[in-house]
């Protein structure tokens, strides 16, 4: 099995490194490494449009060779799907170990999940991972330690799982590790997280200028059994399957029982 690893964190991240070297100890998957050349965290979906990217080969501690660029997580993505390496398209894309939690409304932000969900989108089975610290902050900014081989394991065996048996087309996985010892692992939905955003100025310039914090601190969750958040919390991996079909159907019929149509003005031909 082709296998891409890809990443948020930048190239050189401890949990891309420890995912790695778990991937690429099975026999059975040919391992391709492409990731940003440093942090893109919580760039999300986002793409380069509007300029040539570099590509430089990394050669790691085992020998073998990585691609880092300075493009975003979806960038790398493209790179292996177009051909950046000969002979390799991949047939699974794995996008981690993050740094951080993606629980809940986080992932809507995240590189990581981003990365994941362009392979969905390509028709490519994808796994998103993350680890919380091992303070066990249940934010998505990281902490300073982490214990990336329970999770890295786990991936590398749901890898090989997932090979021989596949999800349906179109859905790919998002994992959340706790920080220390799992408990267990639950399969859960998405959750709810609750910002608690603020606006602080920090500085004022001149002529107007003025600088702004926009982002709060301690965030909750709702705590609902089912939850990605909730078992996390409870020290078990979440697994959660999403997909990319943003459509909300009851909103089809909501919206079609309403004459829209007439909300179209058409100009009246003037008189001759």
């Amino acid at each position: 099995m082709k296998v891409l690893l890809t990443n948020d964190d930048g190239i050189d991240a401890e949990g891309l490194q420890t995912l790695r070297a778990a991937l690429a100890a099975l026999s059975d998957v040919e391992l391709v490494t492409i990731a940003p050349d440093g942090n893109r965290s919580a760039f999300a979906r986002k793409i380069t449009t509007h300029k040539p990217l570099w590509i430089e080969e990394i050669r790691f501690d085992d020998g073998s060779v990585g691609y880092a660029t300075e493009g975003t997580p979806v960038d790398c993505v493209r790179f292996a799907t177009l051909g950046l390496v000969e002979g390799f398209y991949p047939e699974m894309i794995v996008s981690g170990i993050n740094h951080g939690a993606n629980l809940g409304d986080d992932v809507t932000y995240s590189g990581t999940v981003a990365a994941a969900f362009e392979g969905v989108l390509l028709g490519i089975p994808a796994i998103a991972v993350s680890q919380q610290s091992t303070s066990r902050e249940m934010d998505f900014r990281w902490g300073r330690h982490f214990q990336f081989d329970a999770g890295a394991e786990f991936v590398a065996r749901l890898t090989r799982h997932l090979g021989d048996a596949p999800l349906p087309e179109g859905t790919l996985i998002n994992i959340n590790v706790p920080g220390d010892s799992p408990t267990g692992v639950e399969v859960t939905r998405l959750g709810k997280r609750i910002y608690r955003d603020e606006l602080k100025l920090q500085e004022q310039g001149k002529e107007g200028r003025r600088r702004f914090s926009i982002y709060g601190e301690d965030h909750g969750y709702k705590d609902e059994p089912g939850a990605d958040l909730a078992a996390l919390a409870a020290g078990r991996i979440s697994v959660t399957p999403l997909h990319f079909d943003l459509t909300h159907e009851p909103g089809i019929d909501a919206l079609s029982a309403r004459d829209l149509s007439q909300l179209l003005e058409v100009a009246a031909p003037e008189s001759q």
